[in-house]
């Protein structure tokens, strides 16, 4: 059984005042494991529109996080592929599992309390749908994609717009994310940033990064997110209620 990534060398804080009542994830990498269906649809797009050769999927994978046309633009590929890369991603959507651990950890959340969106650089129709498909999307209170914010990852705006959704402080909520771009995004919008090693990425840069916190499974998440108070959640329910 392999060991986690160490952190030696990490710039690895002190999370940031709590307690943390709202967590802010990124999908692809973290909730999702949808690395070898982006491959195959950036594949066919990559071959239908700019033709033969091997599609440079890797450089692709290093700016992971970021809105797909950012990254089209970033690459010097065609914009064009967007619509095919969209398309056969839907068709490929019943492939993508979600990481081992994630159910489990999102209902533990989802009991304690804790509220919870999704920050993605996919659209979010396109997130919500996955989401859906993989029977998880109602324990999220917002999922927000890159194309419904005026600024994508790295930019803050995401997180910003999931807080201010969410009715949190920032002091308050964690972002999670496998991604530079994602610890990039959220301390920008001074949030707790939390990496996570799961997806199996380059690691290295990740942490050298500088997260406030590492995860190496998703279970680990919930040693930062107590369960409020019974009393509390009561009257948090009855003043819903009214």
């Amino acid at each position: 059984m392999s060991q986690p990534p160490s952190t030696a060398g990490a710039a690895v804080l002190a999370p940031r005042p709590g307690p943390i009542r709202a967590v802010v994830f990124d999908l692809d990498g973290v909730v999702v494991d949808s690395s070898a269906v982006m491959r195959e649809a950036f594949s066919i797009a990559y071959a239908e529109v700019v033709g033969g050769g091997p599609a440079p999927f890797e450089e692709y994978n290093r700016h992971m996080g970021r809105y797909f046309p950012d990254i089209m633009r970033l690459m010097g590929l065609p914009l064009e592929m967007e619509g095919p890369f969209v398309r056969e991603s839907y068709r490929l959507a019943h492939r993508v599992p979600l990481f081992p651990g994630v159910r489990e950890t999102l209902e533990a959340l989802h009991e304690r309390g804790i509220r919870m969106a999704v920050a993605t650089g996919k659209s979010g129709p396109r997130a919500r749908s996955l989401l859906d498909l993989l029977g998880v999307l109602a324990l999220f209170d917002h999922v927000i994609g890159s194309d419904e914010v005026p600024r994508p990852k790295p930019a803050p705006d995401i997180v910003l717009r999931a807080l201010d959704l969410l009715g949190m402080p920032p002091t308050a909520a964690m972002m999670v994310g496998d991604a530079i771009t994602d610890l990039t995004s959220g301390r920008e919008a001074g949030v707790t940033t939390v990496a996570t090693t799961w997806h199996g990425g380059d690691v290295t840069a990740l942490l050298a990064a500088g997260p406030d916190l590492v995860a190496h499974k998703p279970d680990e998440l919930l040693t930062h997110c107590a369960a409020r108070d019974p009393h509390q959640l009561g009257e948090m329910a009855g003043s819903e209620r009214g």
